[in-house]
């Protein structure tokens, strides 16, 4: 029930899904509504989407996501949720409110036993294919234990999903030499060096573009900051390359020659391609897609879920969240053998 197209191109995208993929799929919302939607669409095959009815929903430009959901139990998106912990579904998926899908899930189906906080991750094109990048705006302030969870999260995704067989994990601050950054850089730098991860040190944002490392690490505030920054940079390069091939006959030649590789260029980019964000550290598949999500949108959303629970992904989680808690007890201890080795001030 939610997305700038909802419902319409959910229902059309999760029918496509059921074509394609082969999945089965739970439609959770009005009934009344999308029972007509159902009806004109046609070659709907037996048995493989049902309706599961909620009376209510939240709106994309609801003020007050997190109380909506807390208030209207029988909102389309906990009883999503509710669905996946109650094992009738694999995962959910949303082009709804991210803030109310966030929420929702976050409550009805818990948190991976020591995560403290959830990250949104999103596959950003690369040169050398899509960087699984976290956390693009679930968590604005973090601690340094926070960022290496996100780090874990984040390498079995790019393992599990992108096939990386040993994702390269890069910490995302202003230069590459380790003393910079932050403190809150400075601090996650060796939980990252002395965890199981395939820790390649600082990356700066130039590197997630291009491909320097499979995962990029970042708090919430600066990834999405970083995020909306490069859709404008993308909707400004579209738009000037669109001017400059019309501005005269040349380059309007030039242009319609060009027309192949640029569609393949714009393929190579779209969001639609690579599915919605996964929201990572909560006891079920969840992916969030964009509220401008079309029915291909969808079907990527559902493929990606799809391979998700295959592959194991939560449990794959939960297992490499347990080794962190090691890690940072590790860390900590050192810590405190080296100040308890330094002599007092005065001696």
């Amino acid at each position: 029930m939610g997305g700038d197209r909802a419902p319409e191109s959910i229902v059309e995208g999760a029918l496509r899904a059921v074509r394609e993929l082969g999945v089965q799929v739970l439609l959770v919302g009005d009934q009344a509504v999308i029972e007509p939607l159902l009806d004109r669409m046609d070659g709907v095959p037996s048995g493989s989407v049902e309706i599961v009815h909620a009376s209510e929903h939240i709106a994309m430009d609801e003020k007050s996501p997190s109380e909506a959901v807390r208030t209207r139990k029988d909102n389309s998106l906990s009883v999503a949720a509710h669905e996946v912990r109650k094992g009738n579904a694999a995962a959910m998926i949303t082009a709804g409110h991210t803030g109310a899908a966030m929420t929702a899930a976050t409550f009805g189906l818990g948190r991976i036993r020591g995560v403290a906080r959830p990250a949104l991750l999103i596959p950003f094109p690369s040169l050398k294919g899509p960087t699984a990048w976290l956390d693009v705006g679930a968590n604005a302030e973090v601690k340094p234990e926070h960022l290496l969870q996100f780090a874990v999260m984040g390498a079995a995704y790019a393992q599990h999903i992108l096939g990386r067989e040993r994702p390269r994990v890069g910490l995302l601050t202003i230069g590459e030499e380790r003393g910079k950054g932050n403190q809150l850089v400075q601090q996650t730098y060796p939980l990252l060096e002395a965890s199981h991860l395939n820790f390649v040190g600082n990356i700066e944002g130039m590197d997630v573009p291009l491909g320097v490392v499979d995962v990029a690490v970042t708090d919430g505030f600066t990834g999405n900051l970083m995020l909306k920054m490069a859709e404008g940079i993308g909707e400004l390069v579209r738009e000037t390359l669109s001017e400059e091939a019309r501005r005269d006959p040349l380059s309007s030649l030039g242009g319609l020659l060009m027309t192949p590789a640029l569609r393949r260029v714009r393929k190579r980019w779209d969001y639609r391609q690579f599915g919605g964000a996964m929201l990572l550290g909560t006891r079920g598949e969840v992916s969030i897609g964009h509220g401008r999500s079309d029915a291909q949108a969808v079907v990527s959303m559902i493929d990606v879920a799809r391979r998700g629970a295959a592959h194991g992904l939560v449990d794959a989680i939960t297992e490499d969240i347990a080794r962190t808690a090691e890690t940072i007890a590790e860390v900590a201890a050192e810590s405190a053998e080296g100040d308890a080795s330094e002599p007092a001030k005065g001696s």
